[in-house]
């Protein structure tokens, strides 16, 4: 059925992949890597709300969700990257819609600028930005960190490794009055989930955010230069990417359409009545 969410599994360069899908298999593709501390669980709602029109691919990545954990893997930003572009591949998909939240923009965006003729437009909702001046006042916490030695750096981000700060992190900064539209089985879900192995590949992640930096000229670079079709559905009250951060984006996407609604960072759990009909009408004028 169209609107039916499937739950698959696929061998991607050995790694046990687990990923929902909804929609035809000969449709227009929409990629929906996810972010952190969550899995494509993030994306349950949404797969049924859009999979009369388009085929929606939702991987969890190796170490998170119900994707294998596997010893050897280049738990990075570049290593998750190669990972979705492998996926597609294993999938048969040449060409896509990448939607980029949280720390999968910049996976995301590193498949893009792999193969740029791949991308068929790109919808930003609440992504890790390649703005240094324009992120949140959150993002000061995790950069004190960096001047420390690895060792204690790693200990330092091990203390954000706990189901409280995991409840923070999907509450984020939204209003008491939307705090009831985010499920707890966001936190407790994902808390579950950890191991203590996956425990040090968060840390791996988050203290990568350091090296990211490096990187976001190029993806500034990659913006400015290939110019995608761009939709940009922002919730302000987030404290690591508030409403400066999605304006950013107009500084090398100055034809992109922004809409800032009244929701925060997980804007799938608090304004989807309202994201679907703007991805729904972008999609229509884009892919036509």
């Amino acid at each position: 059925m169209n609107g039916e969410t499937l739950h698959r599994r696929i061998d991607v360069g050995g790694v046990d992949i687990f990923y929902r899908e909804a929609g035809p298999p000969d449709a227009p593709v929409l990629l929906l890597p996810h972010g952190y501390p969550c899995s494509s669980f993030e994306f349950r709602n949404l797969l049924p709300r859009l999979g009369d029109r388009w085929r929606l691919l939702a991987p969890d990545y190796p170490g998170m969700g119900y994707s294998d954990t596997p010893e050897h893997f280049d738990y990075s930003f570049d290593g998750y990257a190669q990972l979705l572009d492998g996926f597609v591949r294993a999938l048969g998909v040449e060409r896509f819609v990448l939607y980029l939240h949280d720390f999968g923009s910049p996976i995301g965006a590193r498949v893009a600028i792999m193969q740029p003729e791949r991308i068929l437009a790109q919808i930003i909702q609440n992504g890790d930005i390649p703005y240094e001046d324009a992120l949140g006042d959150k993002y000061a916490e995790i950069e004190k960190s960096w001047s420390l030695p690895e060792r204690e750096m790693r200990a330092e981000i091990g203390k954000a490794i706990s189901e409280d700060v995991f409840r923070e992190e999907f509450l984020n900064d939204v209003r008491p009055d939307l705090v009831p539209r985010i499920p707890p089985d966001l936190w407790k879900l994902h808390w579950s989930l950890i191991t203590p192995r996956r425990r040090e590949i968060a840390i791996d992640l988050i203290g990568g955010l350091k090296a990211n930096r490096s990187w976001f000229g190029a993806h500034r670079r990659y913006l400015r230069e290939h110019h995608p079709p761009t939709l940009i559905v922002w919730g302000p009250q987030d404290f690591y990417m508030p409403e400066k951060s999605a304006r950013a984006y107009l500084r090398d996407l100055p034809a992109a359409e922004l809409h800032m609604l009244d929701g925060g960072h997980w804007l799938l759990e608090t304004n989807l009545d309202e994201v679907v009909p703007l991805i729904r009408d972008f999609l229509d004028r884009t892919l036509c």
